[in-house]
């Protein structure tokens, strides 16, 4: 739709007047910063509060107050706690597209990779690799390392190299993404000594959305499994997880999901695997089944799905701020949210090569296609470098460097408007001409 837009603030508020979800920016508080009211781009690293979030605490902490540990029981109260990890699995299922019993939040993501991975990461002497994006994120590089320093030796005998064992695929000399094609070949070239397939769903850095359909099917056909990091892709991005096939992922809910700094992370295991008794896993009480669980016996019997990988009982007020934000996802939807966000961040896009034209400052690392991106887009300088992020925070402009030189640009369908699109261009002009 990009030759429908329009380089003028006329268009801009327009668009604005006529988004349906327009009334979802007030449910969200606006951060205001050294006294100016912020355009907030960085919903990829820490989303907005809703404004209902306190409230959802708020009732917990009363029901804390009157009822202590029977709060756990006590029928009295809305939500007993020792099944609040169930109350957000149909909404987290749309999210992700799943089933419920295929998710459960608990956690946080790095935590959740380690556990997922005790299951499905089982290498041999044969079949030991992992394929994985060059430049992933820390943490998941972290992961990755330790779990294969962790397996190549064993009782005192090497079943492998850890130096070889993780393969990682790199764009193309000159491009800045990754090929679907690309992705599969190597998959193929590895298929003997391939054991799992484990990338960012939606690669950080770069903003790519991946083809986690074709990727599931092409690490099926070598007999590897397929699992995802999908911290810059739950809700931002429409998942198919079950339909796609997909062994397992795992997310955190404080990016697009907005549910508080740090907060609990969320799992998604294949409804194949819910009753599979004898898969590999680290246990802990609230993973063992509920009927037995409080006979203290020995002998860790798994809850059916997802909830067999939990650990430990649920961090009630953690989970309390996640189901604030989850009741704006079911009223909001998906579907909807996915369509004004390839409207809004088209519309930044278009706004970046106008500006462009007079004075070609940026390159546009995240691919063009709407299919291949979320809301990010990465912006590459060819010019100013951090002196002009520096002069564009003065002006409110709150987005997300990455060295080198690149701002990272979330613009979050849920509370980011057209005009504030707009109004960047013309922070951006400023910027420009005080570092110039």
């Amino acid at each position: 739709m990009a030759e429908n837009y329009q380089n003028t603030l006329e268009y801009a508020k327009r668009m604005d007047q006529e988004d349906p979800l327009k009334k979802y920016r007030n449910e969200f508080h606006m951060p205001i910063i050294d006294g100016q009211q912020v355009i907030y781009y960085t919903g990829n690293s820490l989303g907005l509060q809703p404004k209902r979030t306190r409230s959802f605490i708020e009732k917990e902490m009363k029901d804390w107050e009157l009822f202590g540990v029977e709060g756990h029981f006590n029928k009295k109260k809305d939500n007993i706690w020792y099944k609040y990890h169930e109350y957000g699995k149909e909404a987290i299922a749309e999210i992700v597209g799943a089933k419920p019993i295929e998710v459960v939040p608990m956690n946080n993501l790095t935590v959740n990779l380690h556990l997922l991975l005790v299951s499905f990461y089982r290498p041999t002497t044969k079949k030991f690799k992992i394929i994985v994006e060059k430049g992933a994120f820390p943490s998941d590089q972290y992961v990755f390392e330790s779990q294969l320093n962790f397996h190549a030796n064993h009782g005192g005998q090497k079943l492998f190299n850890p130096e070889e064992a993780l393969v990682e695929i790199a764009p193309r000399e000159g491009e800045d993404t990754l090929r679907t094609e690309d992705i599969i070949s190597t998959i193929e070239e590895h298929q003997n000594e391939l054991c799992l397939v484990m990338m960012g769903g939606l690669q950080y850095y770069t903003g790519q959305f991946f083809d986690l359909e074709k990727i599931t099917m092409a690490a099926h056909n070598v007999g590897a499994y397929a699992g995802f990091d999908l911290a810059h892709a739950a809700g931002n991005i429409e998942l198919k997880l079950h339909e796609w096939d997909v062994d397992f992922a795992t997310w955190c809910t404080y990016k697009y999901l907005n549910s508080g700094p740090g907060n609990v992370s969320g799992v998604y295991v294949h409804e194949r695997f819910a009753h599979d008794k004898d898969l590999p896993r680290l246990a802990g009480w609230w993973g063992h089944d509920e009927e037995e669980r409080f006979k203290m016996k020995k002998g860790f019997i798994p809850m059916e799905g997802a909830d067999g990988w939990q650990l430990s009982n649920t961090n009630v007020l953690g989970h309390a701020a996640h189901y604030a934000s989850l009741e704006v996802f079911k009223e909001v939807g998906m579907k909807a949210l996915r369509k004004k966000s390839i409207l809004l961040t088209g519309y930044l896009e278009y706004l970046i090569n106008e500006f462009n034209k007079e004075d070609k400052i940026f390159e546009i690392l995240t691919p063009k296609e709407p299919e291949s991106r979320g809301c990010q887009l990465s912006l590459y300088l060819l010019k100013y470098g951090k002196p002009l992020f520096d002069e564009l925070m003065k002006r409110g402009v709150l987005g997300d460097w990455r060295e080198p030189d690149v701002i990272r640009l979330a613009p979050v369908p849920l509370y980011n408007t057209f005009e504030e699109q707009y109004q960047f261009i013309e922070k951006l002009r400023d910027a420009v001409n005080a570092v110039k």
